[in-house]
C-alpha cells in the first residue's frame, strides 16, 4: 500500500488508480485463490457466462476493491476530500440516540464500509467491533485509530462464546455494537436465499437483538464516482421472538431479510461486492 500512497502524493487518485491495472493481472494470473474466492460471487451474479467474461469481472473487481484501499487511505490522511450523500440520516440518528439499551451496526463486505465506520466515531455513543483478533491491527491502520482517544473500540470474536457476554454489556451501556453479517466468524450460520442460491449467514446479530431487545441498523457504503460516496442508512428492524417454539422460524426470516436486502445491494453495485469467501459451499 505504501507505493500507493506515494502515487497519490504524485499523481493524485486517477493516477493511483492506473497503477492497479498490472497488479490486479498479476492477482488474476497467478493468485488462484484469490480467483477462487471471487468467482464464488462472480458466477452466481452474472450466471451463464464464459471463461474468459468471468475472469475479466474477477479482474474488475480486484480494480473495484483496490480503488476503495486506496480511497480509504486518500480520506484519512487528509489528501483528499470526498462527498458523501446518506440516505436515512435523519432516521437513523435519531434510531442511535433514541437506543437506551444500545444498537447494533450491521455491516458487510460491499462497498466501503471502514469509511464510513470512521466517521461514526464522532458520535456521542461509543461503537465497539466485533472481530478476529489478528484483524484489530489492521483495522487500527485502516481507521488511523487511537483506543483510548476515540469512541471505537474492539470485541474478540474469538472470545468466550464469540464475545457474546462483552457484546451484551456493551447493549447494555447503551452503546453501538458493529457485526458482521455476512460472514460467519465466531456464530452460527444457517441457510438463506442469496443471489439465486442457497448460501450461509451467520444469525448471531439478531438473536443478540432480540435477546437484548435493541434496533439492528444496517450500514452500506458505495462508491458513486471519483471523490462521492453514498452511504445508505435507511434499513433497520427491531428483532423480537414471538415465542420459544418460533425462533429458528424468526431467525430464518430476519436472516433471510437481509439477504435480500443485500441481493438488492449486488444488483446496483455488482463490482463493490467484496466477499471473497464462498458463502454458498
Amino acid at each position: 500500500m505504501g507505493f500507493f500512497q506515494w502515487m497519490i502524493t504524485l499523481f493524485g487518485l486517477r493516477g493511483a488508480y492506473l497503477f492497479l491495472h498490472p497488479v490486479c493481472l498479476h492477482y488474476l494470473l497467478f493468485d488462484r485463490q484469490a480467483v477462487h474466492s471471487a468467482l464464488a460471487y462472480i458466477r452466481r451474479r452474472f450466471p451463464g457466462e464464459g471463461f474468459l467474461k468471468q475472469r475479466f469481472r474477477v479482474w474488475r473487481l480486484f480494480i473495484s476493491q483496490g480503488r476503495q484501499l486506496i480511497d480509504r487511505y486518500a480520506a484519512l490522511s487528509g489528501k483528499v476530500a470526498f462527498t458523501y450523500e446518506i440516505t436515512g440520516a435523519e432516521k437513523a440518528l435519531a434510531q442511535i440516540k433514541a437506543a437506551d439499551k444500545g444498537i447494533i451496526l450491521l455491516t458487510s463486505h460491499v462497498g466501503n464500509w471502514q469509511l464510513a465506520m470512521s466517521a461514526l466515531g464522532k458520535l456521542e455513543k461509543t461503537v465497539y467491533l466485533v472481530m478476529l483478533p489478528e484483524q484489530n491491527e489492521a483495522v487500527k491502520r485502516t481507521l488511523k485509530m487511537r483506543e483510548e482517544r476515540d469512541r471505537i473500540k474492539f470485541i474478540s470474536s474469538d472470545g468466550h462464546v464469540g464475545g457474546v457476554v462483552d457484546i451484551m454489556n456493551a447493549l447494555r451501556q447503551g452503546d453501538m455494537v458493529s457485526i458482521m453479517g455476512d460472514r460467519s466468524e465466531g456464530f452460527e450460520s444457517m441457510p438463506a436465499r442469496f443471489l439465486g442460491d442457497q448460501a450461509s449467514f451467520p444469525y448471531g446479530a439478531f438473536q443478540i437483538a432480540a435477546t437484548a431487545g435493541c434496533p439492528v441498523l444496517f450500514l452500506f457504503a458505495s462508491k458513486t464516482g471519483l471523490k462521492n460516496y453514498h452511504v445508505d442508512l435507511s434499513h433497520s428492524m427491531t428483532p423480537l421472538f414471538t415465542g420459544r417454539k418460533d425462533r429458528r422460524a424468526n431467525l430464518a426470516d430476519w436472516v433471510q431479510n437481509y439477504a435480500d436486502i443485500l441481493t438488492d445491494y449486488c444488483q446496483q453495485y455488482p463490482m463493490q461486492c467484496f466477499l471473497f469467501q464462498d458463502i454458498w459451499r
